[in-house]
């Protein structure tokens, strides 16, 4: 009987391998670890018996809950172990559980509280007392048939490392979607904070260099003046410096009136999203078509975002896409809502080519949209941003909450 396509084949995804009739350096792998199971489950086991039941049994006096939450510390440990065991002889690829955010839970009994209803050290005391009849089992049955079953071991020791593999996978595995998402989430507030205090520094900036500076030119003209008055000087020379004034004023009110359009349109407050793309598109300078196909409007955070994002696409097709003409579709699809950005310029744009195609794609991601770049070299390019739809009803039952 010869061996099968070698293991490499099988590495790619956590499916079992197929049963092979020689053995090979994965069969050999799985009755090492079959034969560990004994040793390891006797550690196991000791320790919750000790460590664990001896600090549960004393949670009537007040040393009894420090010492059990100490004991489901080792007991993460000793799970983190396993895993490592299981990924080097199974071949299983589980992620590690997040650690405890044991700094952000207050005081000393909020992080007693924390440890002592931790889930996934409870799960690997669950793991260490059922490995123990397991850990026998396979011992005995693995040791002898290397010297009586030998031509039938590699089926037997399949048959027990999968199930291994399964227990592994059911009580050492972090909660995935809890898991998954509670990362997510840490990851995504990072991002809102700094895109926060990102726009938070342009407004303080163009604040600064423009409507600051404008007024502060409007301040100095006008004290001119006044002193010109005063000394009776004539009055073509005042007048030139109150027109000189009033130019500053009437600039500084586009400024600003340019700086609240930056934090939020009256337009897309008043009117909606697709009046407020139809006036973003206007400001292009490639002629651009807006078709916006919503029954009603969405939260909103949901339509800020959305409109932001049209906003950045439109100037980057007037910036560096070299196109004749380009369309915005805006449309709801189920709990939806989908965006597309086309032009026909040169191409060759990427989220990872510049900050702003990777800051659209950050914010996206923070609220569970998606934003994906088609753009070969020599054009088109589409762009398709998807976010959550939310009612509006339901940011003002928030706010109201």
């Amino acid at each position: 009987m010869t061996a099968s396509a070698s293991h490499s084949t099988t590495s790619d995804d956590d499916r079992p391998p197929s049963v092979r009739f020689a053995y090979d350096r994965q069969t050999w792998k799985e009755i090492a670890h079959l034969l560990l199971n004994l040793p390891m489950s006797l550690i196991g086991f000791t320790y919750v018996m000790t460590v664990i039941v001896t600090g549960a049994a004393l949670t009537v006096t007040v040393v009894g809950f420090p010492l059990l939450a100490l004991g489901l510390a080792g007991s993460r440990l000793l799970g983190r172990f396993e895993r490592a065991r299981a990924r080097r002889l199974l071949g299983v690829r589980i992620d590690e559980p997040s650690p405890l955010p044991l700094r952000r839970a207050g005081g000393l009994f909020a992080r007693l509280w924390l440890a002592l209803k931790d889930p996934v050290a409870w799960r690997a005391v669950l793991y260490d007392l059922v490995r123990l009849p397991w850990g026998v089992l396979t011992f005995a049955v693995v040791l002898p048939s290397l010297f009586v079953l030998w031509p039938l071991l590699p089926f037997l020791a399949r048959g027990l490392a999968n199930a291994d593999r399964a227990m592994v996978r059911g009580l050492l595995s972090p909660s995935d979607e809890l898991e998954r998402r509670i990362a997510e989430l840490e990851s995504d507030r990072g991002i809102v904070v700094d895109t926060a205090a990102a726009d938070l520094r342009r407004i303080e900036r163009d604040l600064h260099d423009g409507a600051q500076a404008r007024l502060v030119n409007l301040a100095m003209g006008l004290g001119l003046a006044k002193e010109k008055l005063l000394e009776g000087q004539a009055d073509d020379v005042v007048a030139a410096m109150v027109e000189e004034a009033h130019g500053e004023v009437k600039l500084a009110l586009q400024e600003l009136r340019d700086l609240a359009r930056g934090i939020h349109p009256a337009v897309l407050t008043d009117r909606g999203l697709d009046a407020a793309l139809s006036s973003v598109a206007t400001r292009c300078t490639v002629p651009v078509k807006v078709t916006a196909d919503l029954a009603s409007r969405p939260a909103q955070a949901i339509e800020g975002i959305a409109y932001f994002t049209v906003s950045e696409l439109l100037q980057n097709i007037s910036k560096h896409s070299g196109a004749r003409s380009a369309s915005v579709d805006v449309w709801r699809t189920d709990d939806r809502l989908l965006i597309q950005v086309w032009d026909d310029g040169r191409g060759g744009a990427r989220i990872d080519g510049g900050t702003g195609m990777r800051g659209l794609a950050e914010r996206l991601d923070a609220v569970d949209g998606l934003f994906v770049v088609e753009s070969p070299a020599g054009g088109p390019t589409t762009v398709t941003a998807e976010l959550p739809w939310r009612d509006r009803g339901q940011d003002r039952g928030r706010d109201g909450g």
